[in-house]
């Protein structure tokens, strides 16, 4: 409880941040500033709106860029355009990631073989080989061969706080530790219920096996890191 309260003094002041949530404009329930304007609300510092796509709707993303432009202007948040492939054939997730970047997606997010939907065998293997995806997220029973190409391309591990998607969080922290994975926590948020508050990730984190300096790195750290060598922070 000690190491608890030291671990949240020294990261008062920092805000959260979320790397994968939706709006209306695929699954979610919210527009994307409703969506920042709840994110705000709960000390979030950037948020990324990563609709899901395929062939289908990935030329929709761009869609959202004036009211991302908007919000940034406008409010003590920041909003960043990205995208999630979703339940795509193996054969065009990196096609359809390199579009999405193509687009203006900052972040990429590959829907991974969670363990309560039957997203196709190989999309973890397909995601973690491209250049164009920065978070796997919900990667489900992730092999070790998976981590370890997810490492060398520098692609994200996602410790989801969504229900259901977290069912793997644990088996997630356990071969990013043995292989270095950096992992962040995400919400997938689809839902005003979906958005969690700092102390609350880190909960998830600490629920998942990780300790409270692997925490910080998830919460804090990586998170930061990811954006930095996108511009953003």
């Amino acid at each position: 409880m000690l190491i608890y309260i030291i671990f949240l003094n020294e990261v008062l002041e920092l805000k959260r941040i979320d790397l994968h949530m939706h709006s209306l404009f695929s699954d979610g329930e919210l527009l994307p500033s409703e969506l920042a304007r709840r994110a705000q609300t709960l000390d979030h510092e950037v948020i990324a709106i990563t609709d899901h796509v395929d062939y289908s709707n990935v030329n929709m993303i761009v869609q959202i860029q004036e009211a991302i432009d908007d919000i940034n202007e406008n409010w003590d948040i920041t909003a960043v355009l990205g995208a999630e492939v979703t339940h795509a054939p193996v054969e065009s997730i990196d096609d359809i990631a390199k579009k999405a970047k193509e687009l203006g997606a900052k972040i990429v997010v590959v829907h991974g073989e969670t363990l309560n939907e039957p997203v196709i065998e190989g999309t973890n293997l397909a995601a973690v080989k491209s250049k164009y995806v920065d978070i796997l997220g919900h990667p489900g029973l992730i092999t070790k061969e998976e981590a370890e190409l997810a490492l060398k391309n520098d692609i994200y591990l996602e410790i989801s706080a969504r229900k259901g998607h977290c069912l793997g969080n644990g088996h997630v922290a356990n071969i990013a530790g043995k292989v270095g994975n950096k992992l962040i926590v995400n919400t997938d948020t689809h839902s005003p219920d979906d958005l969690i508050t700092f102390e609350k990730s880190y909960q998830i984190a600490r629920g998942a096996g990780l300790s409270d300096e692997e925490s910080k790195k998830a919460i804090v750290d990586n998170p930061r890191e990811l954006l930095k060598t996108k511009g953003i922070l």
